[in-house]
């Protein structure tokens, strides 16, 4: 038998790249190694893209600011998603949940430390503001970090009675508790300020972006002094909803919270070891004690959320509009066609009358105003579409983007999604979050909500340019693939509708959005 000789080969390929090849074999690894502020990291390659998983971002104790994330030493293993943030839901069992670690950031991106400045897009999950993570498949950065040649990020932070809790009646210790939940992403977007040039971005050159509940905290960020400076442009995807929650309400139920567990106002820090189970128990008491529960459906948000405290957060977005502080930040919002509305795609064979007599049960007298109008906003409309359209996200967005365009230094663009899913046995229209797979351009992680054909595929291309030219430029214009979109003003209206021919109308539904929900 001939004696075989092994080598190995490492090689620096570029900046952060190392290349690891065994002589004797065909295998052959790229391994990724970044240096951030707290340590050097290793990701791996998928598809071409880097990636990198469970970064740290933070740390924080409960109730207490985010922190920098302690250092480490050697190389610290980021392929995995991090924990996700302690919260009560029906799809997440507890052992993915943890309340010390769950300060993580994941980064998609075409090169490391090649001196090219992408620009950075920071996603912010949904969920409202108590439930949710970044390890969604659908948001899975790869194919806009690849096609889009950005720097995708995403988050995972507090939420619900840990990211919310209102304890600051009990002494300066807790003057910030009612907003650590925002205040970590905040930490994540100072963490992308000082550590994303080594990931190919550019810090100068950073849009938020998220749907539903992560709208909201994007609309939050651009009322909060602390985020000031670490991003220059927004996306709000569904997220108009109006929060409520004042600082008076919030420190009735951060009372109510230490009372119903029984802890005396000199021990308040005993909170720090109550069971996270517990806390919830308490603190769905206490907001049943003080300010009420909050019905499903509802435009109206409150409950565990940020609270405008003058320090942190200056006032509740969307009330209409924002904090002048954010006054030059480029804005592109818009809302699905149905979004949570219980729709009528199921019913084959609902005839007009029978729309009409719903419709009268709600609109009485002005049923036939709100046929006409809707017949003037959507001429091909079908029975169905009559009692499915959504009357919640976008009268607010219509008084958003109307307030934000008469007092912007920037511009605002307007979209609606009206494609509806193709999904065989699909009831749902164009539901809330529709909009999200189309956008990352993740057709085939999102296919159970999209479907694989052809016009799904086509409509996420020029969605998803749209998206990440929007966060080069500030101008979400896809030239040759979609039609001219200006920016919007209350005069002109002009909404890019999202459908398998996209087209700009011009206040198509302002008249019934002002029926069905007054937007002034």
């Amino acid at each position: 038998m001939t004696k075989q000789t092994f080598f190995i080969i490492l090689l620096i390929i570029a900046p952060g790249v190392i290349f690891i090849g065994c002589g004797s074999s065909s295998s052959q690894e790229i391994r990724p190694i970044v240096t951030t502020t707290a340590g050097i990291i290793e990701g791996e390659l998928d598809d071409g893209i880097f990636t990198f998983k469970g970064i740290p971002y933070a740390k924080a104790e409960r109730f207490m600011p985010p922190q920098k994330p302690d250092s480490w030493d050697g190389v610290h293993e980021t392929k995995e998603f991090g924990p996700i943030a302690m919260q009560v839901n029906s799809w997440s069992p507890d052992s993915v949940m943890n309340e010390d670690e769950l300060f993580t950031a994941n980064v998609w991106t075409q090169g490391i430390k090649d001196d090219k400045k992408r620009p950075v897009m920071l996603w912010i999950h949904g969920g409202g503001f108590r439930v949710g993570a970044s390890d969604d498949p659908i948001t899975d950065g790869k194919m806009l970090a690849g096609n889009g040649d950005v720097v995708l990020v995403s988050v995972n932070h507090r939420l619900n009675i840990l990211g919310f809790l209102d304890l600051s009646d009990f002494g300066e210790k807790y003057t910030h508790s009612a907003n650590v939940g925002m205040l970590d992403i905040v930490a994540a977007l100072e963490w992308v300020n000082e550590n994303i040039e080594n990931f190919g971005g550019d810090p100068d050159n950073v849009t938020i972006f998220g749907e539903s509940g992560g709208g909201g905290k994007v609309g939050t960020l651009m009322s909060m002094p602390g985020a000031e400076g670490l991003f220059h442009k927004a996306i709000i995807q569904s997220g108009t909803l109006i929060n409520v929650m004042t600082k008076e309400k919030s420190t009735k139920v951060g009372q109510a919270v230490v009372d119903i567990l029984g802890i005396k106002e000199k021990e308040v820090s005993n909170l720090d070891t109550v069971s996270y189970k517990r806390l919830v128990e308490a603190g769905n008491k206490a907001l049943a004690k003080s300010v009420g529960v909050r019905t499903p459906g509802s435009s109206k948000m409150f409950g565990f959320g940020p609270v405008p405290d003058g320090v942190n957060l200056l006032q509740q977005p969307f009330t209409p509009g924002f904090s002048d502080l954010s006054k030059d930040i480029p804005l592109l919002i818009g809302t699905t066609f149905n979004e949570l509305m219980r729709t009528a795609y199921g019913e084959k064979d609902l005839t007009l009358e029978q729309a009409r007599q719903r419709l009268e049960k709600h609109y009485g007298s002005k049923t036939n105003e709100y046929i006409e109008l809707f017949g003037n906003a959507y001429p091909e409309y079908t029975p169905q579409d009559l009692v499915s359209i959504d009357t919640v996200f976008r009268p607010y967005t219509i008084r958003t983007a109307d307030a934000r365009s008469e007092k912007r230094d920037a511009p605002v663009y307007s979209y609606m999604l009206t494609w509806k899913s193709p999904v065989e046995d699909s009831t749902r229209g164009s539901f809330h979050g529709l909009d999200i797979p189309l956008a990352f351009d993740n057709i085939e992680l999102g296919k159970h909500w999209t479907g694989t054909g052809d016009d799904a595929y086509e409509l996420a291309d020029k969605m998803s340019v749209a998206w990440t030219n929007f966060a080069k430029t500030g101008n979400p214009n896809v030239e040759d693939e979609l039609p001219s979109w200006e920016p919007y003003s209350r005069e002109n209206g002009e909404t890019m509708i999202f459908d398998k021919e996209p087209k700009v109308v011009n206040n198509h539904d302002r008249e019934l959005m002002q029926l069905v929900k007054p937007i002034n």
